[in-house]
């Protein structure tokens, strides 16, 4: 991502929940786990760590759904159930976006990419880094460095 031109806009699949980001990603990824393979109905999901304060919801009320634990919240559109934002307890900081909920999403690549052992055998994402689960909570920080100095 070499320009950016915020903010951005974005909604779900039905237009009746829409969103606005104020500043750029602090990391993009993609997940490969089990679980976002069903969620997204795909090979992985993906994900950008958009810093929480520039991240609003403009119209609409998103619901939970997908993950109901203490950890972690899905959340989608009411309607059209498109899953759009995870928020993650303790970690409060960042919302991860689904990027294609975004109006124009072709900027987006993923720097890194997550639960690579439960990988399908030909999902291919491009990203610069890969993870046989997750990295280390240490690790977040220089992955965020490098990613920004490269974006």
């Amino acid at each position: 991502m070499t320009e950016v031109n915020l903010p951005w806009t974005g909604g779900c699949r039905c237009g009746r929940v829409r969103l606005k980001i104020r500043a750029k990603p602090l990391l993009t990824m993609a997940c490969h786990c089990t679980g976002c393979q069903k969620m997204s109905s795909s090979a992985f999901s993906l994900s950008a760590a958009i810093p929480a304060e520039a991240f609003e919801i403009t119209e609409g009320e998103p619901v939970i759904g997908g993950l109901h634990g203490v950890e972690a919240h899905h959340y989608f559109c009411g309607h059209c159930m498109t899953w759009m934002f995870t928020r993650s307890d303790g970690m409060d900081w960042f919302v991860n976006l689904r990027p294609t909920m975004l109006d124009d999403p072709r900027w987006f690549r993923p720097f890194i990419e997550t639960w690579t052992r439960e990988k399908l055998p030909f999902a291919e994402t491009g990203a610069v880094r890969s993870y046989e689960a997750l990295p280390s909570m240490d690790a977040y920080q220089g992955l965020v460095k490098e990613y920004m100095a490269c974006s």
